[in-house]
């Protein structure tokens, strides 16, 4: 018979500092124990495979240690280590509510619990799933509980909090585990590959971390299940395969598509994504997690919440300054609206395929107004508006900064015929006529742009930035910030130094910034990048402390404004006060 154990036993942690993405549990544990305040009861809650068994295994094996080690952890070693080792412990009794719920397994773990324990300093209980025992027996245990002998400790784990009665809620101390992270899942599958000489891709265990869902035992056994697949080499390829996910170059392909507003390419891949046997509710779904994560890796701040591998990452930051927030928050509308009347379409194909080619034609011009009509046309109806489009357009770029300096990659201009066209319903369109000279106008104005001389100087920046200051922005604590600043010209990029981020928070907030200073410079490629130069700080002095006068002084000050008071204290003989 084979000795193959999986790894979620293999590797099941013995200590405390073993234990994974649960810190704040089993510190609180050995300061428990280290200060000498354990509770009689604990209750440990969370989902399943975060580690409550295996934490409550490991703090009854370090109660009846009798070496504890100055870390507060098993020796393993003595008798009762050993002896739990090997399932042969009488003091500690492990107990499955699951299948022994009655009240009568109830009344006989009473029972055991009048007796003192052979060996060892305690008796402990371990009750898994808790929450599946009987109203009358949860009621036959509710007075050993509250009031146990000085030698038992309770330890309950349950899956299902909301199930337990609040009479036993309130004799427990109770520890939430929580879901376990992706990176935690990933580093502790990263050193059974270690031990085990197995070669794995990082952006294979994140995978794995992700389809695990915050339980480390699941993915301990998809780990088992992907090597006895793979061998000792455990691929990105090998994972998607096995796992029936849809690779994340698919998504990059197809947005990469709508871009260029390419239907064709972007419906081959779509087809070729139909072959594989992926259904397209679950293409939509998945694509629209994907323009998620562009929008979020289009800010810094934001970017950490991307969890997906390294690699990865970096893709989505280089197709995110392509790609326009209009363009990401339009296609999220459609797709969300696809989702939704997924079920109720006879072709589900066609009804996905749809809102695919819809996506591929936002960025040729919408862009939403306050009266939703087609600018320059007074006869063109207003439409009404089927779609949530940004105002603004998202930023182009997100230029890595250098220490001490912020690189604010500002959007492109809108174009002529963006300007023109508003938020389109795009299920209708405009008559032959109406976009034959909306167009001309557009050509027009571009050739107007293009005739427009560049001035990337120093003092037309200076000129420019003054003019938005003064005639744009209208209020004054943000007119302040803009007069703040200190200004040069670097080839196409502007730098801005600021004395504090309050006044750079000022002027991102003028979107029409960029559009502005493009068309006054003439150049559609201007950048901005922002630095933070505390030396400019305006410096406020310290208002003095006015000098306390006694009579000797008052006297004196006043005799220099009035010279003919002394000549008045020496005809009345008068004398003046110490």
């Amino acid at each position: 018979m084979s000795k193959f154990v999986v790894s979620a036993r293999k590797y099941r942690p013995v200590h405390f500092k073993d234990v994974v993405g649960q810190q704040h549990v089993s510190q609180t544990l050995k300061n428990a124990l280290k200060n000498e305040q354990l509770a009689h009861a604990f209750l440990f809650c969370g989902p399943r495979g975060v580690g409550k068994t295996t934490c409550a295994r490991i703090l009854a094996k370090v109660l009846n240690c009798e070496n504890r080690t100055e870390e507060f952890e098993a020796c393993n070693e003595c008798s009762s280590c050993k002896s739990f080792d090997e399932n042969a412990s009488f003091n500690i009794h492990e107990l499955d509510a699951a299948s022994n719920n009655s009240v009568d397994h109830i009344r006989s773990l009473v029972e055991q619990v009048r007796f003192q324990p052979q060996q060892g300093k305690y008796k402990i209980y371990i009750i898994d799933e808790v929450h599946m025992l009987s109203q009358a027996a949860f009621n036959a245990f509710l007075k050993t509980l509250e009031e146990p002998p000085p030698y038992a400790i309770f330890i309950l784990a349950t899956t299902e909090k909301h199930k337990i009665i609040p009479t036993i809620l309130s004799r427990c101390q109770i520890f939430d585990f929580f879901r376990i992270q992706v990176p935690d899942i990933m580093q502790h599958l990263k050193h059974i590959c270690e031990q085990e000489t197995i070669v794995a891709d990082d952006d294979a265990l994140h995978i794995i971390g992700q389809k695990a869902d915050g339980a480390l035992r699941d993915a301990l056994s998809i780990f088992d299940r992907l090597i006895s697949f793979s061998g000792k080499r455990l691929t990105y390829d090998d994972v998607i395969t096995n796992l029936n996910i849809l690779d994340y170059d698919y998504y990059f392909k197809v947005s990469d598509a709508m871009l260029k507003e390419d239907v064709g390419a972007m419906l081959s891949m779509f087809d070729e994504i139909l072959s594989k046997g992926f259904e397209p509710d679950i293409f939509i779904n998945g694509f629209a997690e994907h323009l998620r994560n562009l929008l979020v890796a289009q800010d810094v701040a934001t970017l950490k919440l991307l969890q997906v591998g390294d690699t990865i990452k970096m893709r989505y930051e280089t197709q995110a300054a392509l790609a326009p927030k209009s363009f990401l928050l339009s296609g999220l509308n459609i797709a969300n609206e696809c989702d939704v009347n997924y079920k109720m379409a006879r072709n589900k194909r066609l009804h996905v395929e749809m809102a695919l080619i819809k996506m591929c034609y936002i960025n040729r011009a919408v862009k939403l107004t306050s009266n939703g009509q087609v600018a320059g046309h007074p006869n063109t109806a207003p439409e009404k508006k089927n779609l949530d489009l940004s105002e603004n357009p998202q930023k182009a770029a997100v230029s890595a900064a250098k220490p001490n300096q912020k690189v604010v990659a500002e959007p492109k201009t809108s174009s002529p015929l963006e300007k023109k066209l508003p938020s389109l319903n795009l299920g209708k369109s405009l008559s032959i006529g109406s976009l034959s000279s909306l167009m001309e106008e557009v050509v027009e104005e571009e050739k107007q742009e293009e005739a427009r001389p560049v001035m990337l100087t120093q003092e037309h920046l200076e000129t420019a930035w003054k003019e938005f200051a003064e005639t744009v922005v209208k209020q004054n604590t943000v007119r302040t910030s803009f007069k703040q600043v200190k200004l040069s010209i670097e080839g196409e990029k502007a730098r801005v130094t600021l004395p504090s981020q309050y006044a750079e928070g000022n002027i991102r907030s003028e979107k029409e910034l960029m559009p502005f200073l493009r068309k006054r410079l003439g150049s559609k490629s201007l950048l901005i990048e922002f630095v933070i130069d505390l030396s400019l700080k305006p410096k406020v002095e310290k208002p003095k402390t006015p000098k306390i006068l006694n009579e000797k002084d008052k006297y004196q000050l006043l005799n220099q404004r009035n010279p003919h008071l002394s000549e008045l204290v020496r005809r009345l003989d008068l004398s003046l006060g110490k």
